[in-house]
C-alpha cells in the first residue's frame, strides 16, 4: 500500500504525520510539482526475468509514458536482497540530489521509499507495485531501497544519458528515518 510520512526539514525533523489516502497523498505531492498515479502492474515476472523481459511485459505502459512526457529512453532497476551491489546502490541513492531530467519510475514489483524535500517538509513516499511517480527535473530528493531491497521499477528518461544526479551535499538524508525505521 502506498504510504506517505512527512517530516520537518530542519532539526529536530519532527514527524508531521502519515497517510495512506491516495487522494491526500496526491494533493500534498502536487504542491511540490510531483505526480503520483496508480497504474496496473499485472504482468507476471519470473525471478530471473531479464531487463528486456520486463520492458517487453510493460511495453504498452512505457509507450503511454513516452507519449505523455516525450521520454526517449527507458531501463529497469531491479534490486533483490541478494543483489551483489545492493549496499553500494543504497548508499548512492540515499544522498540528497537533483536531476536535470525528470525522474519517472513505474514500480512493477515490490517497494521503495522516495524522500522529496519541498517547502520546509520532507515527504517520505513509499511506492509500491502499481505506483507511477514523476518528479520534475530539479526536484530535491533521495531514495532508499532498504537493507533488504525487493523491487523492480521501470525508469524513463528524456535523454539517453539515463540516471545522472547532482548531489547537494546536504546531510539531511542521514537525519530522517531510513526505510526500515519509518512508521
Amino acid at each position: 500500500m502506498t504510504m506517505l510520512s512527512r517530516y520537518a526539514d530542519t532539526a529536530p525533523h519532527r514527524h508531521l504525520g502519515d497517510t495512506s489516502d491516495l487522494e491526500a497523498i496526491q494533493g500534498m505531492l502536487a504542491a511540490a510539482g510531483v505526480r503520483l498515479e496508480r497504474w496496473a502492474a499485472e504482468a507476471p515476472l519470473d525471478h530471473d526475468a531479464t531487463d528486456a523481459d520486463v520492458l517487453a511485459a510493460y511495453a504498452s505502459a512505457i509507450a503511454r509514458l513516452q507519449a505523455i512526457g516525450g521520454y526517449r529512453s527507458s531501463d529497469v532497476i531491479r534490486l533483490t536482497p541478494d543483489h551483489p551491489d545492493r549496499a553500494t546502490l543504497r548508499t548512492k541513492f540515499l544522498a540528497e540530489h537533483v536531476h536535470d531530467d525528470d525522474e519517472v519510475r513505474f514500480f512493477v514489483e515490490g517497494a521503495g521509499l522516495f524522500y522529496i524535500r519541498h517547502d520546509g517538509v520532507v515527504h517520505a513516499l513509499e511506492c509500491t507495485a502499481g505506483d507511477l511517480i514523476l518528479l520534475p527535473a530539479g526536484t530535491v530528493h533521495w531514495f532508499d531501497t532498504g537493507e533488504r531491497p525487493c523491487f523492480t521499477a521501470i525508469r524513463l528518461f528524456t535523454t539517453p544519458d539515463g540516471w545522472v544526479a547532482r548531489f547537494t551535499g546536504d546531510p539531511i538524508a542521514q537525519a530522517i528515518p531510513l526505510y526500515e525505521q519509518a512508521p
